[in-house]
């Protein structure tokens, strides 16, 4: 098979490493790639859908994977469908349960889908007025794509007010945030799930933690990600049956009942209180840090996946009983200004865990720094503090200037 894997981040590293060992993929293509990916298969500098379409086609491309959110968001699918070129992914349509939390927040809504109670808004003075009479902390939202930073928890009035000016007046994410989702705050500890769909049922992985925030002990801005561990080691199974019952099956029949039948993944993120558990948002992707750990885990053969679910078929997940944890290393600044253009070294002194670079690529004979997070460190072991002094250990051979890495990622 010839497969093409659209993104550049440690997710598309983690897909990749995963199917490189199956002997039927003769031929990888990344758009636009990595220092991992380079080294797998071959990277191809297009962004453009129709670039995209016309490369697939000359290739003979057999299998499309989308990795971020974007290109599905923007239409990928319905272009590649008209050419009958395989995607693993939602229609423009499916996608904007991701790529509008405003089309979101209504499909909970409308399908009595347990989550935060929450109002939209079109108009900055609007906007600004709802605020004035809330309980804090209250959650600001940006609607659009915002790369993972569109959600803020503001903690006072003056706050609040500050994100609304940023998002809607300032545009500090361009048309993301022309609209907004203000929501309570649910309090509690996060979770990921994400699942596969075979157009007909959806089959979840086992939960992964995501850590969100730059700094240690869940301080400062949110990310992207800075690191992960599965399975979540407060995801219980009481908790699994009420997201089952009250988010899983709702979705599904909402899914249904609007005729959103798609063959790719769908990504849970949850929040689980002392009332229960909550959906916060849909990823209609595989998830970035929460592949690395999954990829690691699991003991299913990804192309049989994947098929299965383009066949419709049905599927069960199998995952080692084992812990995984995933650190990602960051250039310096990120979130905000980071510093790209800095070579890496060490990489030849990892030992007991998986290098997956992500803003990363090669030049000449370095691997040199050009995003936000650099690379991702992935190790398994019996528990979580096996798996944790093994990608400790190795990041501690992995530099680069102004790299930095949260210190605590397995503690919980």
């Amino acid at each position: 098979m010839r497969i093409l894997i659209i993104g550049e981040g440690g997710r598309e590293s983690a897909l990749a490493a995963k199917l490189q060992k199956d002997s039927r993929v003769s031929h990888m293509f990344f758009a636009n790639g990595n220092a991992t990916t380079d080294a797998i298969g071959k990277n191809v500098h297009l962004s453009e859908i129709k670039e995209l379409r016309d490369f697939a086609i000359k290739e003979k491309v057999d299998l499309t994977i989308v990795g971020p959110e974007a290109p599905l968001v923007a239409g990928l699918k319905d272009e590649f469908k008209k050419h009958d070129l395989k995607v693993f992914g939602p229609n423009q349509k499916v996608a904007s349960l991701e790529g509008s939390k405003a089309f979101s927040k209504k499909f909970m809504q409308t399908y009595d889908i347990k989550t935060a109670k929450a109002v939209v808004f079109d108009s900055y003075p609007e906007a600004k007025e709802y605020v004035q009479n809330q309980q804090y902390p209250l959650v600001v939202k940006a609607s659009g794509l915002a790369g993972g930073k569109g959600v803020v928890i503001c903690e006072t009035l003056e706050e609040a007010e500050a994100t609304i000016h940023d998002f809607m007046i300032r545009r500090i994410y361009g048309d993301a945030g022309i609209r907004l989702v203000i929501e309570e705050y649910l309090e509690g500890f996060e979770a990921s799930i994400i699942a596969f769909s075979n157009g007909e049922k959806i089959f979840p992985c086992i939960a992964a933690k995501d850590y969100k925030k730059v700094g240690n002990g869940d301080t400062g801005p949110n990310t992207g990600g800075m690191g992960s561990v599965a399975p979540s080691p407060e995801f219980a199974e009481e908790h699994y049956v009420d997201f089952e019952n009250n988010i899983l099956n709702p979705t599904v029949k909402g899914l249904k009942a609007e005729g959103f039948t798609f063959k790719g993944m769908i990504f849970f993120g949850l929040m689980i209180t002392k009332n229960g558990t909550y959906l916060l948002e849909y990823n209609m992707r595989f998830g970035d840090p929460e592949t690395q750990v999954l990829m690691a885990l699991m003991e299913n053969n990804l192309l049989d996946v994947i098929n299965d679910c383009m066949e419709g078929k049905e599927i069960k997940l199998k995952f080692k009983d084992e812990k995984a944890v995933c650190l990602v290393m960051c250039s310096g600044g990120y979130p905000r200004n980071i510093e790209t253009g800095f070579e890496i070294t060490g990489e030849e002194k990892v030992r007991h865990s998986q290098l997956l670079y992500a803003g990363a690529v090669r030049k000449a004979d370095k691997v040199v720094s050009n995003g936000g997070r650099v690379l991702n460190i992935v190790a398994t072991g019996a528990t979580y503090d096996d798996a944790r002094k093994k990608v400790y250990e190795d990041a501690s051979h992995v530099h680069f200037d102004y790299g930095f890495y949260r210190e605590d990622i397995g503690k919980f």
